[in-house]
């Protein structure tokens, strides 16, 4: 099953529902795309059963939202062909370091940014805009969703289903961010694109290989010309397994989206720029067009709008280092 978030021409209202074919039909009780995450993917099957495509209007006479308002974000950095390209960039030679291996890295960005198919990103000011091509599970309802501590089993069953994620990114903003050791964050959080529709889990069953490996394929090209292609299956852990990881002393619920982090081989600018010693391919710029494809689940295309100068904030005061109010005497005194 596919489901998606649309509008119709003319229309700000938002309609949920699946994709059946090329026509969009919206649940059955007025239901969205969070009840139905919270319902889960058995209850969403009973919901397709019930639905009559006729009654749809065609996919081509609507516009795709993403198909999700997340709870979070979660993006993960699973690739280790993508560390070795991006650490040749930032430290001038290529390295993954050993902590990368022990276990999963994520950060969490903003859900409040999140774009749609063929929206337009607004970026700060950058010299090194970038893309970053994704999959992302999402999470829906399962008997351990909302329990702390999922072992791997459970947290694939949590998995609902999957889309492409673009993870915008302004790289010189985001490396004098992650010089503090913290991050990243204005780098990163003026937008994420989600879309075209998720595909649920049992769809992508097939392309599992023997160790739970989704072995899709996926591509991203810049104004149609190819950049990066890799298999999703060159990932450091499976989904279930960032899922658990997500989980450990903490909590994943249905709507949360975490995404697999920049797939290798050219899946971001970033890397090749780490791997070329020089900004070749150019950072994006206004007008660009940003085309992905992931094998199983479609196509994302995103364009680079205007840069937006926000209003500015100072730098930090290098002031003395008082311990004491001079002027307030010390309770008791």
């Amino acid at each position: 099953m596919k489901i998606a978030r649309w509008s119709m021409p003319g229309d700000t209202a938002v309609l949920d529902g699946f994709v059946v074919d090329d026509r969009v039909v919206a649940f059955p009780d007025g239901l969205t795309v969070a009840d139905v995450l919270t319902l889960g993917l058995d209850a969403a099957h009973g919901l397709y059963r019930r639905v009559d495509a006729a009654a749809g209007a065609p996919l081509d006479a609507v516009t795709l939202l993403a198909p999700v308002k997340p709870a979070t974000i979660r993006d993960f950095v699973a690739f280790e062909e993508h560390v070795e390209g991006v650490s040749a960039g930032v430290e001038g030679k290529s390295d993954v370091p050993a902590e990368w291996y022990q276990a999963p890295t994520f950060y969490f960005t903003n859900p409040h940014t999140v774009l749609g198919p063929g929206q337009a990103v607004s970026p700060p000011l950058t010299r090194r805009l970038d893309f970053e091509l994704e999959l992302a599970a999402v999470i829906g309802a399962s008997p351990g969703i909302g329990q702390a501590d999922l072992t791997v089993e459970d947290a694939a069953s949590v998995i609902f289903g999957y889309t492409i994620m673009n993870d915008w990114s302004a790289r010189d903003l985001q490396g004098r961010e992650m010089k503090v050791r913290l991050g990243p964050a204005k780098g990163k959080d003026f937008g994420t694109s989600l879309g075209p529709w998720i595909v649920t889990a049992d769809e992508l069953a097939p392309f599992l290989d023997a160790d739970g490996f989704l072995a899709i394929r996926a591509e991203v090209s810049v104004n149609g010309v190819p950049v990066g292609e890799d298999l999703v299956s060159n990932m450091g852990w499976p989904f279930p397994e960032l899922v658990a990881y997500a989980s450990r002393n903490s909590r994943v619920v249905p709507g949360d989206v975490l995404g697999s982090g920049t797939i290798g081989n050219g899946g971001c600018l970033g890397e090749l720029w780490g791997r070329n010693g020089a900004l070749t391919p150019p950072p994006l710029q206004e007008g660009d067009v940003v085309h992905m494809v992931v094998e199983g689940i479609g196509e994302l295309t995103g364009s680079v709008g205007p840069q937006v100068a926000a209003p500015p904030v100072p730098p930090a005061r290098k002031r003395r280092r008082a311990r004491r109010r001079s002027s307030t005497p010390l309770l008791g005194q």
